[in-house]
C-alpha cells in the first residue's frame, strides 16, 4: 500500500513538472532538437551543386581557360567585343549574379535557424561585401575549402541517390496497386455467373499462382528500397539540422565571395584559398594588368561604395541597347543560326518547305536586308568555281558565329529547372562542373547588326549554294535521260 502511494505522488509529480515546462517562456521559439532539413533536402542539394560548380570556375585553371580561350574566341571578338576590361566585367556580374541568387535561397533556409548570425545572414554578407568585415570568421582555409568541398559534393551525390530510390519506390508501389487491383477484379469475375466467358478469359490471362509471385516480387523490392531510402536519409542532407547546413552553404559563400575579389582585384585582399598550386602563368592569368585596371576603373569605385558591392557589379550585366540580348532576340537568333547550318552541311537535302519555314523565321530587319543583297543577282547558279568559294567563306562565318549560337541553347538549358534538379549521377566526378558556359560565351552580348549581317552573308552564300547543288541534280538527271534514251535507240538497231 506504502509503494502504490509512492507510485501515485511519483506520477503527480512529473505531471506536474511538465505541465510547468510547457506553461513556462521557451528562450527559443523552435523546439530544443533542432529542426532537420527533410524533403528540403532536395532543394539544398541543388544549391550546393551550383556552389560547386561556381567555386570550381574560379580555379587556377579555369581563370587561365577564361582569359586564353574564352575571351580569344573569334565570335566574341568580332560580334561581342574585343575590350577585355568589358569581358572582364561581363564575366565577373554574372558570377557575382550566380552568387547573389545562391545567397537568396541561403538566406530563406537560414530563417529556419537558431543561431542568430545565421537567421540574418543576409544582412551580414552584405556588410561583408561592402566592407570586407567578417565578424564571424566564415571564410575557410585552404584545408576547411577541401574539407568543405568533400562534404558538399558528398552531400549532393547521396541525396541526389535518395531521390532516386524515392522515385524507383514510387513507381513499385504503384506496379502493387495495379497488380492487386487486377487480382481483386479476376477474383471478382470468375464467381461470376458467367463460367464459359469465365474460363476464356482465365485460359489467356496470367495464372493466379503467376500473379502471386509477382506480388510477392513486388512487395520483397519495395522492403528493399525502403532500407535504401531509411540508409539514404540518416546519411543525406535529410536528416541534416538547418544551423549545420546553413553553415556549411554561409561559409562557402563568404569564401566564393573572397576568391572572386581577388580574381578580379575588387579590393579587400583577402587570404583566400585556391583550389591549386599557381604557376606563374596562371598567376598572370589571375592578375591581369592593364585589362584590369580598366574593369575596375570603369566600376567606379566611389560608386560601388555608395551604391554597395552587389548593385554596382549588377549594373555590369545589363546588355547593351545595341545588343541581342537587350532586344529579346538572343534565343530565336540562335536557333536560327543552328537551322542555317544544318542547311548549310547539307544543301541538297533542304527543300521548298524547309527553305520557306526558314524564311517564316526571319525577323523583317534580316529579310530587308536579304532582298537588298539578292536584287539584280542572277538566278542561274552554275559556277563550281563560285559555288566553292561560297562553300569556303560558310564555312568560315559557320566556324566563329555557330558556337556561340550553340552556347546559347546550352546556358539556356543549364538554368533551366528541369534540368537542374537533378543534373548529377552521384560520381562524384566534378570534371564536369569545369566546364560552365558563360553569357559572354553566347549572342547574348551580341552586336544586333553585326549578327545580322553575318546571318544575312549566310543566307545569300546558302542560296546560291543550294541553286548550284540544285541545277547540277537536274543536269544529271537530265543527261542520265538523254544516254537511256540514247541506249533504247541503239537497242532498237
Amino acid at each position: 500500500m506504502a509503494l502504490e502511494t509512492w507510485l501515485v505522488r511519483v506520477k503527480t509529480a512529473v505531471s506536474h513538472s511538465l505541465d510547468a515546462a510547457k506553461s513556462a517562456p521557451s528562450l527559443h521559439p523552435k523546439s530544443a532538437k533542432k529542426q532537420k532539413v527533410g524533403f528540403l533536402a532536395f532543394e539544398v542539394a541543388n544549391l550546393m551543386s551550383r556552389l560547386l560548380r561556381l567555386w570550381w570556375s574560379l580555379s587556377d585553371s579555369n581563370v587561365v581557360r577564361l582569359r586564353n580561350e574564352i575571351m580569344s574566341l573569334e565570335g566574341v571578338r568580332k560580334i561581342v567585343s574585343n575590350d577585355e576590361g568589358f569581358l572582364l566585367g561581363l564575366t565577373c556580374a554574372e558570377m557575382v549574379e550566380n552568387l547573389r541568387t545562391a545567397a537568396d535561397s541561403v538566406q530563406r533556409l537560414g530563417e529556419r535557424c537558431e543561431d542568430p548570425s545565421l537567421l540574418c545572414f543576409g544582412r551580414i554578407l552584405e556588410e561583408f561585401a561592402d566592407t570586407g568585415r567578417d565578424p564571424n570568421r566564415w571564410i575557410q582555409t585552404g584545408k576547411e575549402v577541401e574539407v568543405s568541398v568533400r562534404r558538399m559534393d558528398r552531400f549532393v551525390a547521396l541525396t541526389t541517390n535518395l531521390l532516386r530510390e524515392m522515385d524507383e519506390l514510387a513507381i513499385l508501389e504503384n506496379s502493387l496497386r495495379k497488380a492487386v487491383s487486377a487480382k481483386v477484379d479476376e477474383r471478382n469475375y470468375s464467381s461470376s455467373p458467367m463460367s464459359s466467358s469465365s474460363m476464356t478469359i482465365k485460359s489467356i490471362s496470367p495464372t493466379s499462382t503467376d500473379r502471386e509471385q509477382r506480388i510477392s516480387d513486388l512487395h520483397q523490392r519495395i522492403v528493399w528500397h525502403k532500407q535504401e531510402i531509411k540508409r539514404f536519409k540518416e546519411r543525406s542532407l535529410w536528416n541534416r539540422s538547418f544551423d549545420s547546413v546553413v553553415l556549411l552553404l554561409a561559409r562557402s559563400i563568404f569564401t566564393t565571395l573572397a576568391r572572386i575579389r581577388v580574381v578580379f582585384g575588387l579590393g579587400h585582399q583577402y587570404p583566400c584559398p585556391s583550389l591549386q598550386p599557381r604557376s606563374p602563368s596562371s598567376s598572370a592569368a589571375i592578375h591581369p594588368t592593364e585589362s584590369q585596371e580598366t574593369f575596375v576603373a570603369a566600376l567606379k569605385t566611389e560608386h560601388l561604395e555608395s551604391k554597395g558591392f552587389f548593385k554596382s557589379i549588377s549594373r555590369l550585366r545589363e546588355p547593351p541597347a545595341t545588343t541581342l540580348g537587350a532586344n529579346g532576340l538572343s534565343l530565336h537568333y540562335a536557333n536560327l543560326i543552328i537551322v542555317m547550318e544544318k542547311m548549310i552541311k547539307s544543301p541538297q537535302l533542304v527543300g521548298p518547305d524547309a527553305r520557306e519555314d526558314l524564311y517564316a523565321m526571319l525577323p523583317s530587319s534580316i529579310r530587308s536586308g536579304l532582298r537588298a543583297r539578292l536584287k539584280g543577282v542572277v538566278y542561274s547558279a552554275s559556277d563550281e568555281a563560285l559555288a566553292r568559294e561560297w562553300r569556303d567563306a560558310l564555312g568560315r562565318i559557320l566556324g566563329w558565329l555557330c558556337p556561340l549560337a550553340h552556347n546559347m541553347i546550352k546556358w539556356q538549358s543549364e538554368r533551366s529547372f528541369e534540368q537542374n534538379t537533378n543534373r548529377r549521377n552521384g560520381s562524384g566526378d566534378m570534371s564536369e562542373k569545369t566546364k560552365d558556359v558563360f553569357l559572354l560565351q553566347t549572342v547574348y552580348f551580341a552586336n544586333k547588326e553585326k549578327t545580322e549581317a553575318a546571318i544575312t552573308e549566310l543566307l545569300v552564300g546558302l542560296n546560291y549554294v543550294w541553286r548550284f547543288e540544285r541545277e547540277m541534280t537536274i543536269k544529271a538527271l537530265f543527261e542520265c535521260h538523254n544516254i537511256g534514251n540514247l541506249l533504247n535507240v541503239v537497242n532498237k538497231f
